[in-house]
């Protein structure tokens, strides 16, 4: 296991460097000069313009300066944006936030997409079957921004349930809304996961030898079909898990969340470079770290997985 953590790491050093070069690259190496773009329609003296390059080390050469971005990260530091606040800050306000809220979406989405996917996939063919796959099947197909203004509409304003908007210090009873509206496209891929996973697994040897030892259904279900079922759904909630921590830029939108989304979003707009990169990088970081612990989960799901020495 040990070797095996260690190769991980080990091949997750590249994937870091790779990541972070295109994502240095698609930022600073495109035309144009974004300390002049601070400046809108005026024209700064050249002077001033010399030294806010200088302090941002957009004078050196591109490779150099992606060097300096990449020692300054493994120093811990990861910049100071162009309003003269540390990246740092900004992160430590906004990545609790958005943590709590993709905590949130992960859990809804894996209660009820599980559940719901458990109980389709053992009755086949049934009523309760086919509404969960047409019930799958319309969220899917709904835009996030319009699953989440019906959301706000129906539980917000009719019913009150919610607010419409996040308070000041983003409380958790006021991020329910916004997780269940994150949830609903991954709840439905998730339940069709599940459900497949179940009725390929119900039909493999090992579960009908069960059977015919004597073993209860209730024993049966959890322990070797639902157990042997959630490889492909554990897989696919650590791919999830990436996606809410930066894609929720529409929802924290709509919703008013102070997250990593929506401050990623207004750093692109007034462009704000130093803030972009080194927010994506920690985002990254966080993704490789999950699917690290993913790959050591699939041992405790399934025993026939062993990790070569």
């Amino acid at each position: 296991m040990a070797g095996y953590i260690a190769r991980r790491l080990l091949q997750a050093i590249p994937v870091l460097l790779g990541t972070t070069f295109l994502i240095y690259f698609m930022v600073f190496a495109m035309p144009g000069d974004p300390i002049v773009a601070l400046f809108g329609d005026k024209t700064p003296p050249p002077q001033v313009l010399e030294q806010l390059r200088e302090r941002y080390n957009l004078d050196k050469p591109f490779i150099v300066q992606y060097f300096i971005f990449l020692g300054n990260i493994f120093r811990g530091d990861l910049g100071t944006s162009f309003s003269g606040q540390p990246v740092s800050e900004i992160l430590a306000t906004t990545f609790p936030v958005t943590l709590r809220l993709a905590l949130m979406a992960v859990v809804i989405e894996m209660f009820f997409g599980i559940t719901i996917g458990l109980i389709s996939g053992l009755r086949k063919g049934g009523i309760f079957d086919a509404s969960s796959l047409v019930v799958s099947l319309i969220l899917i197909s709904l835009p996030v921004f319009v699953v989440a203004f019906v959301a706000q509409y129906i539980f917000g304003i009719q019913l009150g349930w919610f607010r419409t908007t996040v308070g000041p210090g983003a409380p958790t009873q006021d991020l329910i809304l916004p997780a269940i509206v994150l949830a609903t496209i991954s709840f439905a891929q998730i339940t069709r996961l599940t459900r497949a996973s179940v009725i390929e697994t119900d039909g493999q040897d090992f579960v009908r030898t069960a059977a015919s030892k004597g073993l209860s259904r209730s024993r049966i279900v959890p322990v070797h079909i639902l157990r042997n079922s959630l490889i492909p759904v554990v897989t696919y909630l650590a791919v999830d898990f990436g996606v809410l921590m930066v894609g929720a830029t529409v929802t924290e939108g709509i919703f008013n969340v102070p997250g990593v989304g929506r401050t990623l979003y207004q750093a692109i707009i007034r462009g704000e470079g130093p803030t972009v990169v080194s927010f994506v990088t920690v985002m990254v970081l966080i993704y490789l770290v999950v699917n690290l612990l993913v790959d050591l989960l699939y041992a405790v799901l399934d025993p026939r997985i062993r990790y070569a020495k």
